[in-house]
């Protein structure tokens, strides 16, 4: 077995993400988690950020609006009957989508027996919103549009406030080669690409002895291997970062043993006929092996290539092809983990819109809101923001002639899903979103309908 120096150790692929900045014994730490409850049960978060910015224009199409046409979209209009019906004489989703659809149907949505766990959220977006690839990603994934460079992640601080990472060492994952800046914060949460390479090289049984086991008691001086060192008595008492050091071990050898204890399962197999196809498929199985192996509680995945500035397609081409992705890994884990799918939430990100006119280069380009996709059990299906009531005709071009304007802030999305799936209070929402409600006040003071709560969750 290779015998790893703490230099060479840290600057392994497999675990930096987790080995860096983690601090889960810190007295600080514990505090903050006594003053925060514990979410109960066993529910559970899957996010998938799509980046470079979704088209939310033919991602839920709003048909009810007469500006949608052949002028304003000539190679990209999707004409009604080749489009997905949502039910209400208004939208129908892009083609692609067509995997979903047996989430989103109901005898009350569309008449067609289904789920009726999928809620399409359009108009999607914040205050002030950037167009800057860079800064909208931040500001979805840290919970703050003021602050570019705030590393904090919302899903991070989810984590910390209620669901106990020092308890469970695996309580998070991005399954990515580098972590998301969602999952970043003073506790570093794994981040893995290949759960059978999240590990020390060498051969299994030696890598297990290695590995070892806790002491029975905290810091006591019965436990043996790397578990053993870290999880034991402490040295050099006057060291400044000796509780950062120790955790780190500790935390770094739970997580891999719990991951690897997944991977000695045996290949994974799907069951009620889901799917895994490509790259993305193959991170989506992991999602779902995790999902079931292990007690993680969120995961997030990235699927890129969504900034269709040229040869974007209609029913057709790149963007036809990406939105199948999602929507195929919507309809696998409903069918794959369908025993768990009361206590599962999966969301959408992207950081922006795109515009209303296509452009001269048969694509799109940045703008304002975008569609956010929720699937799960507790999911009340339906569409949302897009529908005779909710959007005039000509609201296509509602935002500076050019964009489509948003009508919820994504932050209420976010709170609404943590108060259903992990038992936020407010207290816990001014912790996890610290600024939702000095936004919902200011939003309220002028009239908008950013924060009202959507039916979309109960």
């Amino acid at each position: 077995m290779q015998i790893w120096s703490r230099r060479s150790f840290l600057k392994s692929s497999a675990v930096t993400s987790l080995a860096l900045g983690l601090n889960a014994t810190s007295p600080a730490f514990i505090r903050r988690q006594l003053l925060a409850g514990v979410a109960e049960g066993n529910t559970k978060l899957v996010f998938l950020f799509q980046r470079g910015g979704s088209d939310g224009v033919n991602t839920c199409i709003p048909h009810g609006d007469s500006q949608y046409n052949t002028t304003t979209r000539p190679t990209l209009y999707i004409p009604p009957a080749q489009s997905l019906d949502l039910g209400n004489n208004f939208a129908a989703l892009h083609p692609g989508c067509s995997p979903m659809m047996e989430i989103y149907n109901s005898q009350a949505l569309t008449g067609i027996d289904g789920l009726g766990n999928l809620a399409v959220i359009h108009r999607v977006g914040y205050s002030g919103q950037s167009q800057s690839h860079f800064d909208s990603q931040q500001y979805w994934e840290n919970g703050d549009p003021s602050a570019p460079d705030y590393n904090e992640g919302i899903f991070y601080r989810q984590v910390e406030r209620k669901l106990d990472p020092i308890s469970n060492a695996l309580s998070a994952v991005a399954v990515s080669g580098s972590q998301m800046v969602a999952l970043r914060g003073r506790i570093s949460l794994p981040a893995l690409g290949n759960p059978a390479n999240y590990k020390f090289d060498g051969d299994a049984d030696k890598v297990r002895k290695f590995l070892g086991n806790e002491p029975s008691t905290p810091q006591g001086g019965d436990g043996d291997g790397f578990l053993g060192l870290y999880g034991g008595p402490r040295d050099f008492p006057g060291k400044s970062y000796r509780e950062l050091v120790y955790g780190t071990g500790r935390a770094l050898g739970d997580s891999m043993r719990i991951v690897q204890d997944a991977v000695a399962q045996g290949p994974y197999v799907p069951e009620n006929g889901a799917t895994y196809p490509g790259s993305f498929g193959s991170k989506i199985e992991t999602v779902a092996m995790l999902l079931k192996r292990t007690p993680v509680r969120i995961l997030g995945v990235n699927i890129g290539g969504w900034d269709t500035h040229t040869n974007q397609g209609g029913a057709a081409g790149g963007h036809r092809n990406l939105l199948y992705d999602v929507a195929h890994a919507f309809q696998s884990l409903s069918r794959d983990l369908a025993d768990q799918w009361e206590n599962l939430v999966i969301v959408t990100m992207t950081e922006f819109g795109r515009t209303s006119r296509e452009n001269g280069s048969f694509g799109t380009d940045h703008a304002n809101a975008c569609v956010v996709f929720v699937g799960g059990g507790r999911v009340r299906g339906g569409t949302y923001n897009c529908d005779s009531t909710t959007w005039a005709d000509g609201d296509l071009f509602s935002r500076s002639g050019r964009y489509l304007e948003r009508r919820t802030d994504y932050r209420q999305i976010f709170k609404q899903i943590f108060d259903v799936q992990f038992g936020n209070t407010q207290a816990d929402t001014d912790y996890v979103i610290p600024t939702y409600s000095a936004a919902r006040t200011d939003a309220n003071a002028r009239g908008l309908p950013d924060f009202n709560p959507l039916s979309f969750i109960a």
